[in-house]
């Protein structure tokens, strides 16, 4: 396996930029032609892919939904913030090394494959992160294992199976199999805090037995969905330092359609990362009951977003690939969600937080999907780059889930009640507000209806 570094590899000829799919078809080998095909896939692809995103999300998100916050509080009690923290760390190694893999795997030339090497050193790395999680004592131990967490389940893992999607999949196929993977996605954290209730007090099994599922279902991806030969793929140039800073950032004049698709993505899950970090404090502190506890609540309200999220994944995709738009589903999300978020915040107790629950469960899952087959749509060099620019949108998941927990705090210690209690409320309101300005910034986009 080989990377274009300066080096032998790097010195094949550019090709044009980017490649015409009849050049595609002359200068490649009939093993290596089916890396740029985007004919509409099997169903026994597609199910492999969902089946891999469903896995990395129990693996990788449960941490983040409870099992981050039960060791924060063991560590450090009563020092919340700290949660925040780590998090941010977490996000911003992940908008470091996302895009970088991204244009690794683009120009790795191997018998597997680009993408496969990259899942599978995912798996390895994010395996161990689990481990280093589940038995630190200290909160930088703990941090050192969440940066791993995302470089090698996020930056490694996901972000291998997301681009597959955008090698292999046809246009007529985007929304549907972009609204099983979201409602895949979606289900997964239910899934891991229906783990954590039952496992909140042993840490080793906290962590390790979502991970257990991760690994399985990413391992069978990267061993039955076979992956064309890329030895014989010409390069695209040198890939220097130089080089490799420049590809971190793309011209917004030059690609519109997925500049104003990266700033709707990147406001819609700002506003999502402002009201999901504190989620476990805000429902131990609204019901009164303690942290371990929470899992336990939250169960039913898991089973309500899974219904949700179902409606809205498969219902939007599906819609969107019939209808042939996507601007609108994903405008309706965000109005859906920023309803479910105001509901949230003001609820007096559990049936409210249901309902609100509920709704934001219906907007997410519609706009992961659809605003998953948007980007698609709009990526730019996908038959050179797709790597790099698939790795260039994470940064509107990253960033977000970087800057909004560090700056959260500064929210939740306005108007602090008497007895001490943070006001998380707030959070919910600013992630309304944010989510409807990411929902209108979609309409912008002129290439796709």
């Amino acid at each position: 396996m080989t990377n274009s570094f300066e080096g032998p590899e790097s010195q094949t000829p550019p090709v044009p930029y980017p490649i015409p799919q009849a050049a595609v078809a002359d200068d490649l080998s009939l093993k290596t032609a089916p890396l740029l095909s985007q004919k509409p896939v099997g169903t026994k692809y597609i199910w492999f892919v969902v089946l891999a995103q469903f896995g990395i999300f129990v693996a990788f998100i449960t941490p983040i939904a409870i099992s981050l916050a039960i060791k924060v509080s063991q560590i450090a009690p009563g020092q919340e913030e700290v949660l925040g923290y780590i998090t941010g760390l977490g996000a911003l190694a992940a908008v470091i090394t996302t895009p970088l893999f991204g244009m690794l795997s683009d120009r790795t030339r191997s018998r597997f494959g680009r993408r496969r090497p990259f899942i599978l050193g995912g798996v390895v790395v994010g395996t161990i992160a689990l481990f280093i999680m589940a038995t630190a004592t200290s909160i930088p131990v703990l941090a050192l294992g969440w940066i791993l967490s995302q470089i090698g389940w996020g930056a490694g893992a996901l972000s291998g199976v997301t681009t597959s999607t955008a090698d292999r999949l046809s246009p007529a196929q985007r929304g549907k199999v972009a609204g099983l993977g979201g409602f895949a996605t979606q289900v997964a954290p239910a899934l891991g805090v229906g783990i954590a209730g039952a496992l909140a007090y042993d840490n080793l099994l906290l962590f390790l037995v979502p991970g257990a599922i991760g690994i399985v279902l990413t391992l069978a991806f990267v061993g039955f969905i076979k992956e064309a030969d890329s030895r014989e793929m010409p390069l695209n140039g040198r890939l220097s330092l130089p080089v490799i800073l420049t590809k971190f950032v793309f011209n917004p004049r030059k690609h519109k359609d997925y500049a104003w698709n990266w700033l709707g993505r990147f406001l819609f899950y700002f506003g999502l990362a402002l009201s999901t970090t504190y989620t476990a404090y805000f429902f131990a502190q609204r019901l009164g009951v303690t942290l371990q506890e929470v899992a336990g609540v939250l169960v039913p309200l898991s089973l309500i977003g899974l219904v949700a999220t179902t409606l809205g994944a498969i219902g939007g995709g599906f819609l969107s690939d019939k209808l042939k738009r996507r601007r609108v589903f994903v405008l309706v999300s965000a109005l859906i969600y920023a309803g479910g978020a105001i509901v949230t915040g003001l609820a007096p107790g559990i049936e409210m937080l249901y309902i609100g629950g509920a709704l934001t469960a219906l907007g997410i899952g519609t706009f992961s999907a659809v605003d998953q087959a948007l980007l698609l749509d709009v990526l730019p060099e996908r038959e050179t780059d797709a790597g790099r620019y698939m790795g260039i949108i994470g940064f509107a998941a990253t960033i977000p889930q970087s800057v909004a927990p560090l700056i959260a705090p500064i929210f939740v210690g306005i108007g602090v009640a008497a007895n001490g209690d943070k006001n998380y409320s707030i959070l919910f309101f600013l992630a309304a507000a944010v989510v409807i300005a990411g929902g209108l910034v979609i309409l912008r986009i002129r290439s796709v209806r």
